[in-house]
Order: C-alpha cells, then structure tokens, then sequence
C-alpha cells in the first residue's frame, strides 16, 4: 500500500523527520512546507510556504507529519483536519496547555483523523530491548527504574542557541520539552503512574525556566521510577545526546542498565558478571533512529499492521502528569493521578 507524506517544518529538528519519511519504504514524501520557504527548497523535496499552499497544490497527504516549533501546533493541526488529512503526527510539546490539547483531540476525533503525538523516546532500541528482557522475566519483579539526564549542554550565557535557541525563553522548560519523554517511557516500562513527587529548580540563571531536577514516580504496587535531570552535567559518553545520560531497571532477579553508548546490560541478582544484551548502538543517528521507528510504526498501521501507540486520547495522560509535576514542585507535595 502506497503511502504519501507532507511535512510542516524545515528547522533542526525537522531534518531527522524528513530523512526518515524519505528513507522508509512504500511512503513518498510529496512536500516540505515552511514559512521561511527558502529553508523548505534547501530540503529538495516540493516546497511550500504554508500548509494551505501545500494542500492546494500538492494535495492532501495521507500523513501531515508537524515538525515546527510549539507555538505553531494547535493551528497547524486544525489546518490538517479541516483538510481532511487521514493521520496527523504532531511533535511535542504537544499544544501549550492541557485544555488545548482536550479540545483538539476532541475535534480530531469528531472528524474522523487520527491524532498521534511524536514522542519518539519510546522508540529508541535500547528502551525497546529492555521492555523484552523485562517481559520474558530475565530481572524477576520490577521493583524500580532511574534514569540520570546528564546532556551537559546547558552552561553559560551561549547554553541551546547554536541549535534551539528558543529554549531560553521557555518558561517551563526540563519537564515540559525534555523530561516529557521519560515521563512518557516511564509509562510504557513500568506502567500507569499513581501519584508524583517532584523538586525542580532553574540553574543558569540567563534561561526563563527550569534545568535540572527530581521526579519520582509511584506507579503502584510497589513500583517506582525516578528521573533525576540536570542539563548541565554531563555523562561519560562519547555522544552525549545519543541517550541524553544512563538508566537503572531493577528487579528481584538482576538489573538492567543503559550505558550512554546505548549498549543494555544485564546483571543477575548476587552475580558480579554483566551480560550484554544490546551492544553500543553505532548508526549514527538520533537517539537511536526512533524517528524513523516511530514514522515506520504509523505507516504500519495505515496498511493494518498492529496497534498505534501514543494517540492524541492516550497521550493526555503525559500532560495531565506534567501539570502534576509543576504542582509538586511549587506546593512541595506529592499530587495524586486519577489512572
């Protein structure tokens, strides 16, 4: 089943959406639309510089892939579903608030498109090989997960500009545009959260919101998960944005642990020996290729192929969590979730 494929975007990020849609079998990228149309013609692909001009003249994809800043995503998806675009992938931040997104995801479904949430750190292989190693029991119970977010590029008054400048001024800053992620794959290896306790806290003072920070998650039944973040640490890795820092899963029978060459290991419970289960990832390729993981995930499922994960209507769960960790952090207490 033949597939096409416009995207909205032509900045940093945007490059690893189109590469990825480019790459994949069976799909055609038909266009690339941006408001500095000039960056949009540098990607070789049909260029546009507005989403109206893309629909008008190169038709109605069937996947609208949003690559664009956050401002520019509750209007850009109501756009694609006035179009009638059948599946819409929006990147994250997804919307500004909780209630844009309610209000969008209601609208989305009311028409009939199908409204996926980017989110892409559950697609990384080596959180996919540890969701296995714990599904076919090699750590026993899972008692508890950790990860440390250690980038180490947040120092000085130059922190993010070379390369998302915008990060500076944003208000809410680790939780709401980097540790989304974990919140996101906490849920998917551990599963839904109960309650959060967090304690965040703004280290470079030339930036609006907050770099570094605690999260602990109780997702019931006695496991729990902690996201410990500082941007401006660092890990020992040669690439420090290929995991972004090193993660512990730990069970009754052994542990798993993710080094930031992205290589998994496992350790069984009172042995000193690690196995490897997932050698250092060497493709060169953002955070393990999850772009093109998810991208390839949302074509499958146009041809019938499995479940879509992270659907607008699930995705809300994130958000609503994010809002709980702000809450924590300002009220000093932790905030029960309705699950």
């Amino acid at each position: 089943m033949a597939l096409t494929a416009a995207v909205l975007g032509a900045g940093y990020f945007a490059s690893f959406h189109h590469e990825a849609w480019d790459r994949l079998d069976g799909v055609t990228l038909s266009a690339v639309a941006n408001r500095t149309v000039e960056k949009a013609q540098a990607t070789g692909f049909p260029a546009f510089d507005s989403l109206s001009a893309l629909f008008d003249r190169a038709g109605v994809p069937d996947i609208l892939d949003i690559a664009t800043a956050p401002e520019t995503h509750v209007n850009a998806v109501r756009e694609a579903i006035a179009a009638g675009c059948r599946v819409i992938i929006c990147q994250k931040p997804f919307c500004n608030n909780l209630e844009e997104a309610r209000a969008l995801t209601e609208l989305a479904e009311a028409a009939g498109s199908t409204l996926v949430v980017h989110e892409n750190f559950r697609w990384q292989p080596w959180y996919r090989a540890m969701k296995t190693a714990m599904e076919q029991g090699e750590i026993g119970d899972v008692l508890q997960g950790s990860f440390r977010m250690r980038p180490g590029d947040g120092q000085g008054p130059r922190a993010y500009l070379d390369r998302q400048p915008y990060f500076q001024q944003m208000p809410r800053f680790l939780v709401h545009e980097t540790a989304v992620h974990w919140v996101d794959t906490f849920r998917y290896l551990f599963g839904p959260v109960k309650s959060v306790y967090a304690d965040l806290r703004r280290m470079n003072p030339v930036i609006a919101g907050e770099d570094a920070g605690f999260i602990l998650f109780d997702h019931g039944e006695g496991v729990r998960s902690m996201f410990d973040g500082n941007r401006l640490l660092d890990h020992k890795a040669e690439h420090h944005r290929l995991t972004m820092g090193e993660g512990l899963i730990e069970g009754t029978g052994g542990v798993l642990r993710l080094a930031g060459d992205g290589s998994v290991h496992l350790r069984r419970f009172n042995s000193l020996q690690e196995h490897v289960l997932m050698p250092p990832y060497d493709g060169g390729r953002f955070g393990g290729d999850c772009v093109f993981r998810l991208c390839e995930h949302v074509a499958r499922f146009l041809r019938g192929e499995g479940a879509l994960e992270n659907k607008a209507r699930d995705y809300l769960k994130v958000l609503e969590m994010e809002n709980a960790i702000y809450k924590s952090s300002e009220t000093g207490c932790r905030q029960e979730l309705i699950t």
